[in-house]
């Protein structure tokens, strides 16, 4: 047992009354079954065995046969009374005695289950939770699929690991030393040579699970390249069927499920070992019990072992073989599920990057300007935007040109906090954006990107996407201005159609413009557009362009153009080359000047 599985088990509320709840029915369960086991032999004995009919005394001196010889005691005198009668006791009671153990092994079961359904659900809303405060350099730094690995086969292992070892590991033990309490009221001597021969079991068995630990992290990042390769491939289908890259993935996906089926048929091996080397070395015990145990029966001395005490060591003790069987099983189960928690709780503790300061206030209003302050900044040490400062004043339309890897899209994401410059300052009315909650800065702030992103819904819900009590009308009316009404109209069933993956039933142009109709239902105070017209034809960027124009009237705007006609009447046009600002002003002036600016103007117009 270690700390993860008991960080794991904290998922689960009022953990503490639960467990004792758990750990009470595992016992009276055990003890059930104990008293079934234990008294069915001496009763037979009295019951049947008439040849060698001792007289039974009642028990003076107390210990640990005490309540055994005095139930045996009370017992033998009713059977010689009245023995039909003591044999259907004996049969109800047997019946009892299991009925109760089950019944408490249900109940020790459910209180299990209960445990783990909800550290399942609490473990999953944790690492969501957490996923969706990372900054954007996170995902750009990590494979989706590994990620998406976590949240499915890692949670799945954390699964069966809670209820194999909250059943094996926690539980089994109390059945084994209410059984060995059993052994010791029948001989101690017996029982302290058996006791010799366990740590022998332990150490093979332990071994075999140590080495299972490694085996099981390495399947788990295998399989999380698996999910990452069945990502990239299904988002990638048209890229790939143009390529011919069919057999090339396949290759590719041969060489990550064959080492996956490697490492798992190691781990299996060594999983399916322990199991049978437990019962084998269970039994060989069970051999040297025989011999020492009958050794003890034939010497006749006094106080030598009775056969019916002996038979019932046997039975006893063969009764623990499973239960043992089942402790060595929950602990290569535990070490699969603490590795599967290991990578989980590796998200779960990053401490995110852009996150609200303890004293951050809300920003409840856009009143005079953004302002870039001697802001640089670097991805992995490698500089992007280097020493740049501009302000933006409210409802201006401010345009960001140049060559791409320039800084543009970067310069732009720092507004709504993605990521934080890392020399510098960005203001909000001359208040650091970083002394703002996060949520309420990107209350006021709407994104528009090149690649439009939309979700596997409605298109009622991809318009009012993150908003609550949003009307229907207000929906139509954001769509008019997005000119997205008329084709909406057209489709299957409206604002009710489903889009598909991505919005893949839709073309790129409509799905454009529905991203449009979000940051106008939104109707943030600060808009930002990155290149939102490039991918599409001429009549698409056209109805785009007229709904983006609608969009930007009375918002302060920054919009990163490839296209230099679409940006012709910005109020400023802000020339970025290598992280710095070269040129910058109206273009009317910027293509009198023999820059950068008026370059680029040339190329496009060629």
């Amino acid at each position: 047992m270690n700390k993860t599985y008991f960080r794991i088990l904290r998922y689960a509320p009022n953990l503490r009354p639960r467990m004792v709840k758990f750990f009470i029915f595992a016992v009276l369960g055990v003890v059930f079954q104990a008293i079934y086991l234990g008294l069915t032999m001496p009763m037979m004995k009295v019951l049947f065995d008439k040849k060698d009919d001792k007289p039974v005394v009642y028990p003076t001196e107390f210990n640990l046969n005490y309540p055994g010889d005095l139930f045996k005691y009370h017992f033998k005198q009713y059977a010689d009374q009245d023995p039909i009668n003591a044999l259907i006791f004996v049969c109800i009671g047997i019946v009892i005695f299991v009925f109760l153990s089950n019944i408490f092994r249900y109940l020790e079961r459910m209180a299990a289950s209960r445990i783990k359904v909800d550290v399942v659900k609490n473990m999953r809303m944790d690492i969501f939770s957490t996923a969706t405060k990372l900054h954007i350099g996170f995902f750009n730094d990590q494979r989706r699929g590994d990620l998406m690995s976590r949240f499915t086969n890692d949670i799945g292992e954390v699964e069966n690991s809670i209820v194999n070892t909250l059943k094996s590991v926690l539980k089994e033990p109390i059945t084994i030393i209410v059984f060995l309490g059993v052994l010791f009221s029948i001989s101690v001597k017996l029982t302290l040579f058996t006791l010799v021969l366990l740590p022998v079991i332990g150490g093979l068995i332990g071994e075999v699970i140590k080495r299972l630990k490694k085996k099981a992290k390495l399947s788990q990042e295998a399989m999380g390249r698996i999910v990452n390769i069945l990502d990239e491939t299904f988002s990638g289908m048209r890229v790939i069927f143009a390529f011919n890259a069919r057999n090339f993935l396949l290759k590719k996906f041969d060489q990550e499920t064959s080492y996956h089926r490697k490492v798992n048929l190691s781990m299996s091996r060594k999983n399916e070992l322990a199991s049978p080397m437990s019962e084998f070395l269970g039994v060989v015990v069970v051999a040297f019990i025989m011999y020492y145990g009958g050794t003890m029966v034939l010497s006749h001395e006094e106080g030598a072992l009775e056969p019916e005490k002996f038979l019932l060591f046997i039975t006893m003790y063969a009764s623990m073989i499973q239960p043992a069987k089942n402790f060595s099983n929950g602990l290569t189960s535990l070490q699969k599920g603490t590795i599967a928690a290991e990578r989980i709780f590796s998200v779960i503790d990053i401490k995110p990057a852009i996150d609200n300061r303890p004293d951050a206030v809300s920003l409840p209003e856009f009143k005079e300007e953004i302002e870039f302050k001697n802001v640089s900044f670097a991805y992995d040490k490698e500089p992007v935007l280097q020493n740049l400062n501009l302000k933006i004043g409210k409802g201006k339309t401010i345009a960001l040109v140049g060559p791409s890897g320039g800084g543009k899209s970067t310069l732009a994401d720092l507004v709504p906090r993605f990521y934080d410059p890392t020399a510098g300052q960005v203001l909000i009315d001359g208040i650091p954006l970083t002394d703002y909650n996060i949520e309420s800065l990107r209350h006021h702030i709407g994104v528009v990107t090149q690649e439009s992103i939309l979700f596997n819904d409605t298109i009622f819900n991809n318009i009012a996407f993150g908003m609550e009590n949003v009307s229907k009308d207000d929906v139509i009316a954001a769509a008019k201005i997005a000119n997205a009404h008329d084709f909406i109209t057209q489709t299957e069933n409206g604002y009710d159609t489903l889009i598909g993956e991505r919005g893949s039933k839709l073309s790129g142009g409509q799905r454009q413009r529905l991203s449009i109709a979000r940051a106008v239902l939104k109707n943030p105070a600060i808009l930002i557009l990155d290149e939102a017209t490039s991918a599409l034809d001429s009549e698409s960027e056209r109805l785009v362009q007229d709904a983006l124009n609608n969009l930007m009237k009375n918002r302060t705007s920054i919009v990163i153009a490839h296209r230099l006609s679409t940006i012709q009447h910005a109020d400023e046009i802000i020339v970025i080359q290598s992280g710095q600002i070269v040129e910058r002003g109206t273009h009317d002036y910027l293509i009198k000047q023999p820059g950068l600016y008026r370059k680029l103007n040339e190329i496009q117009r060629v």
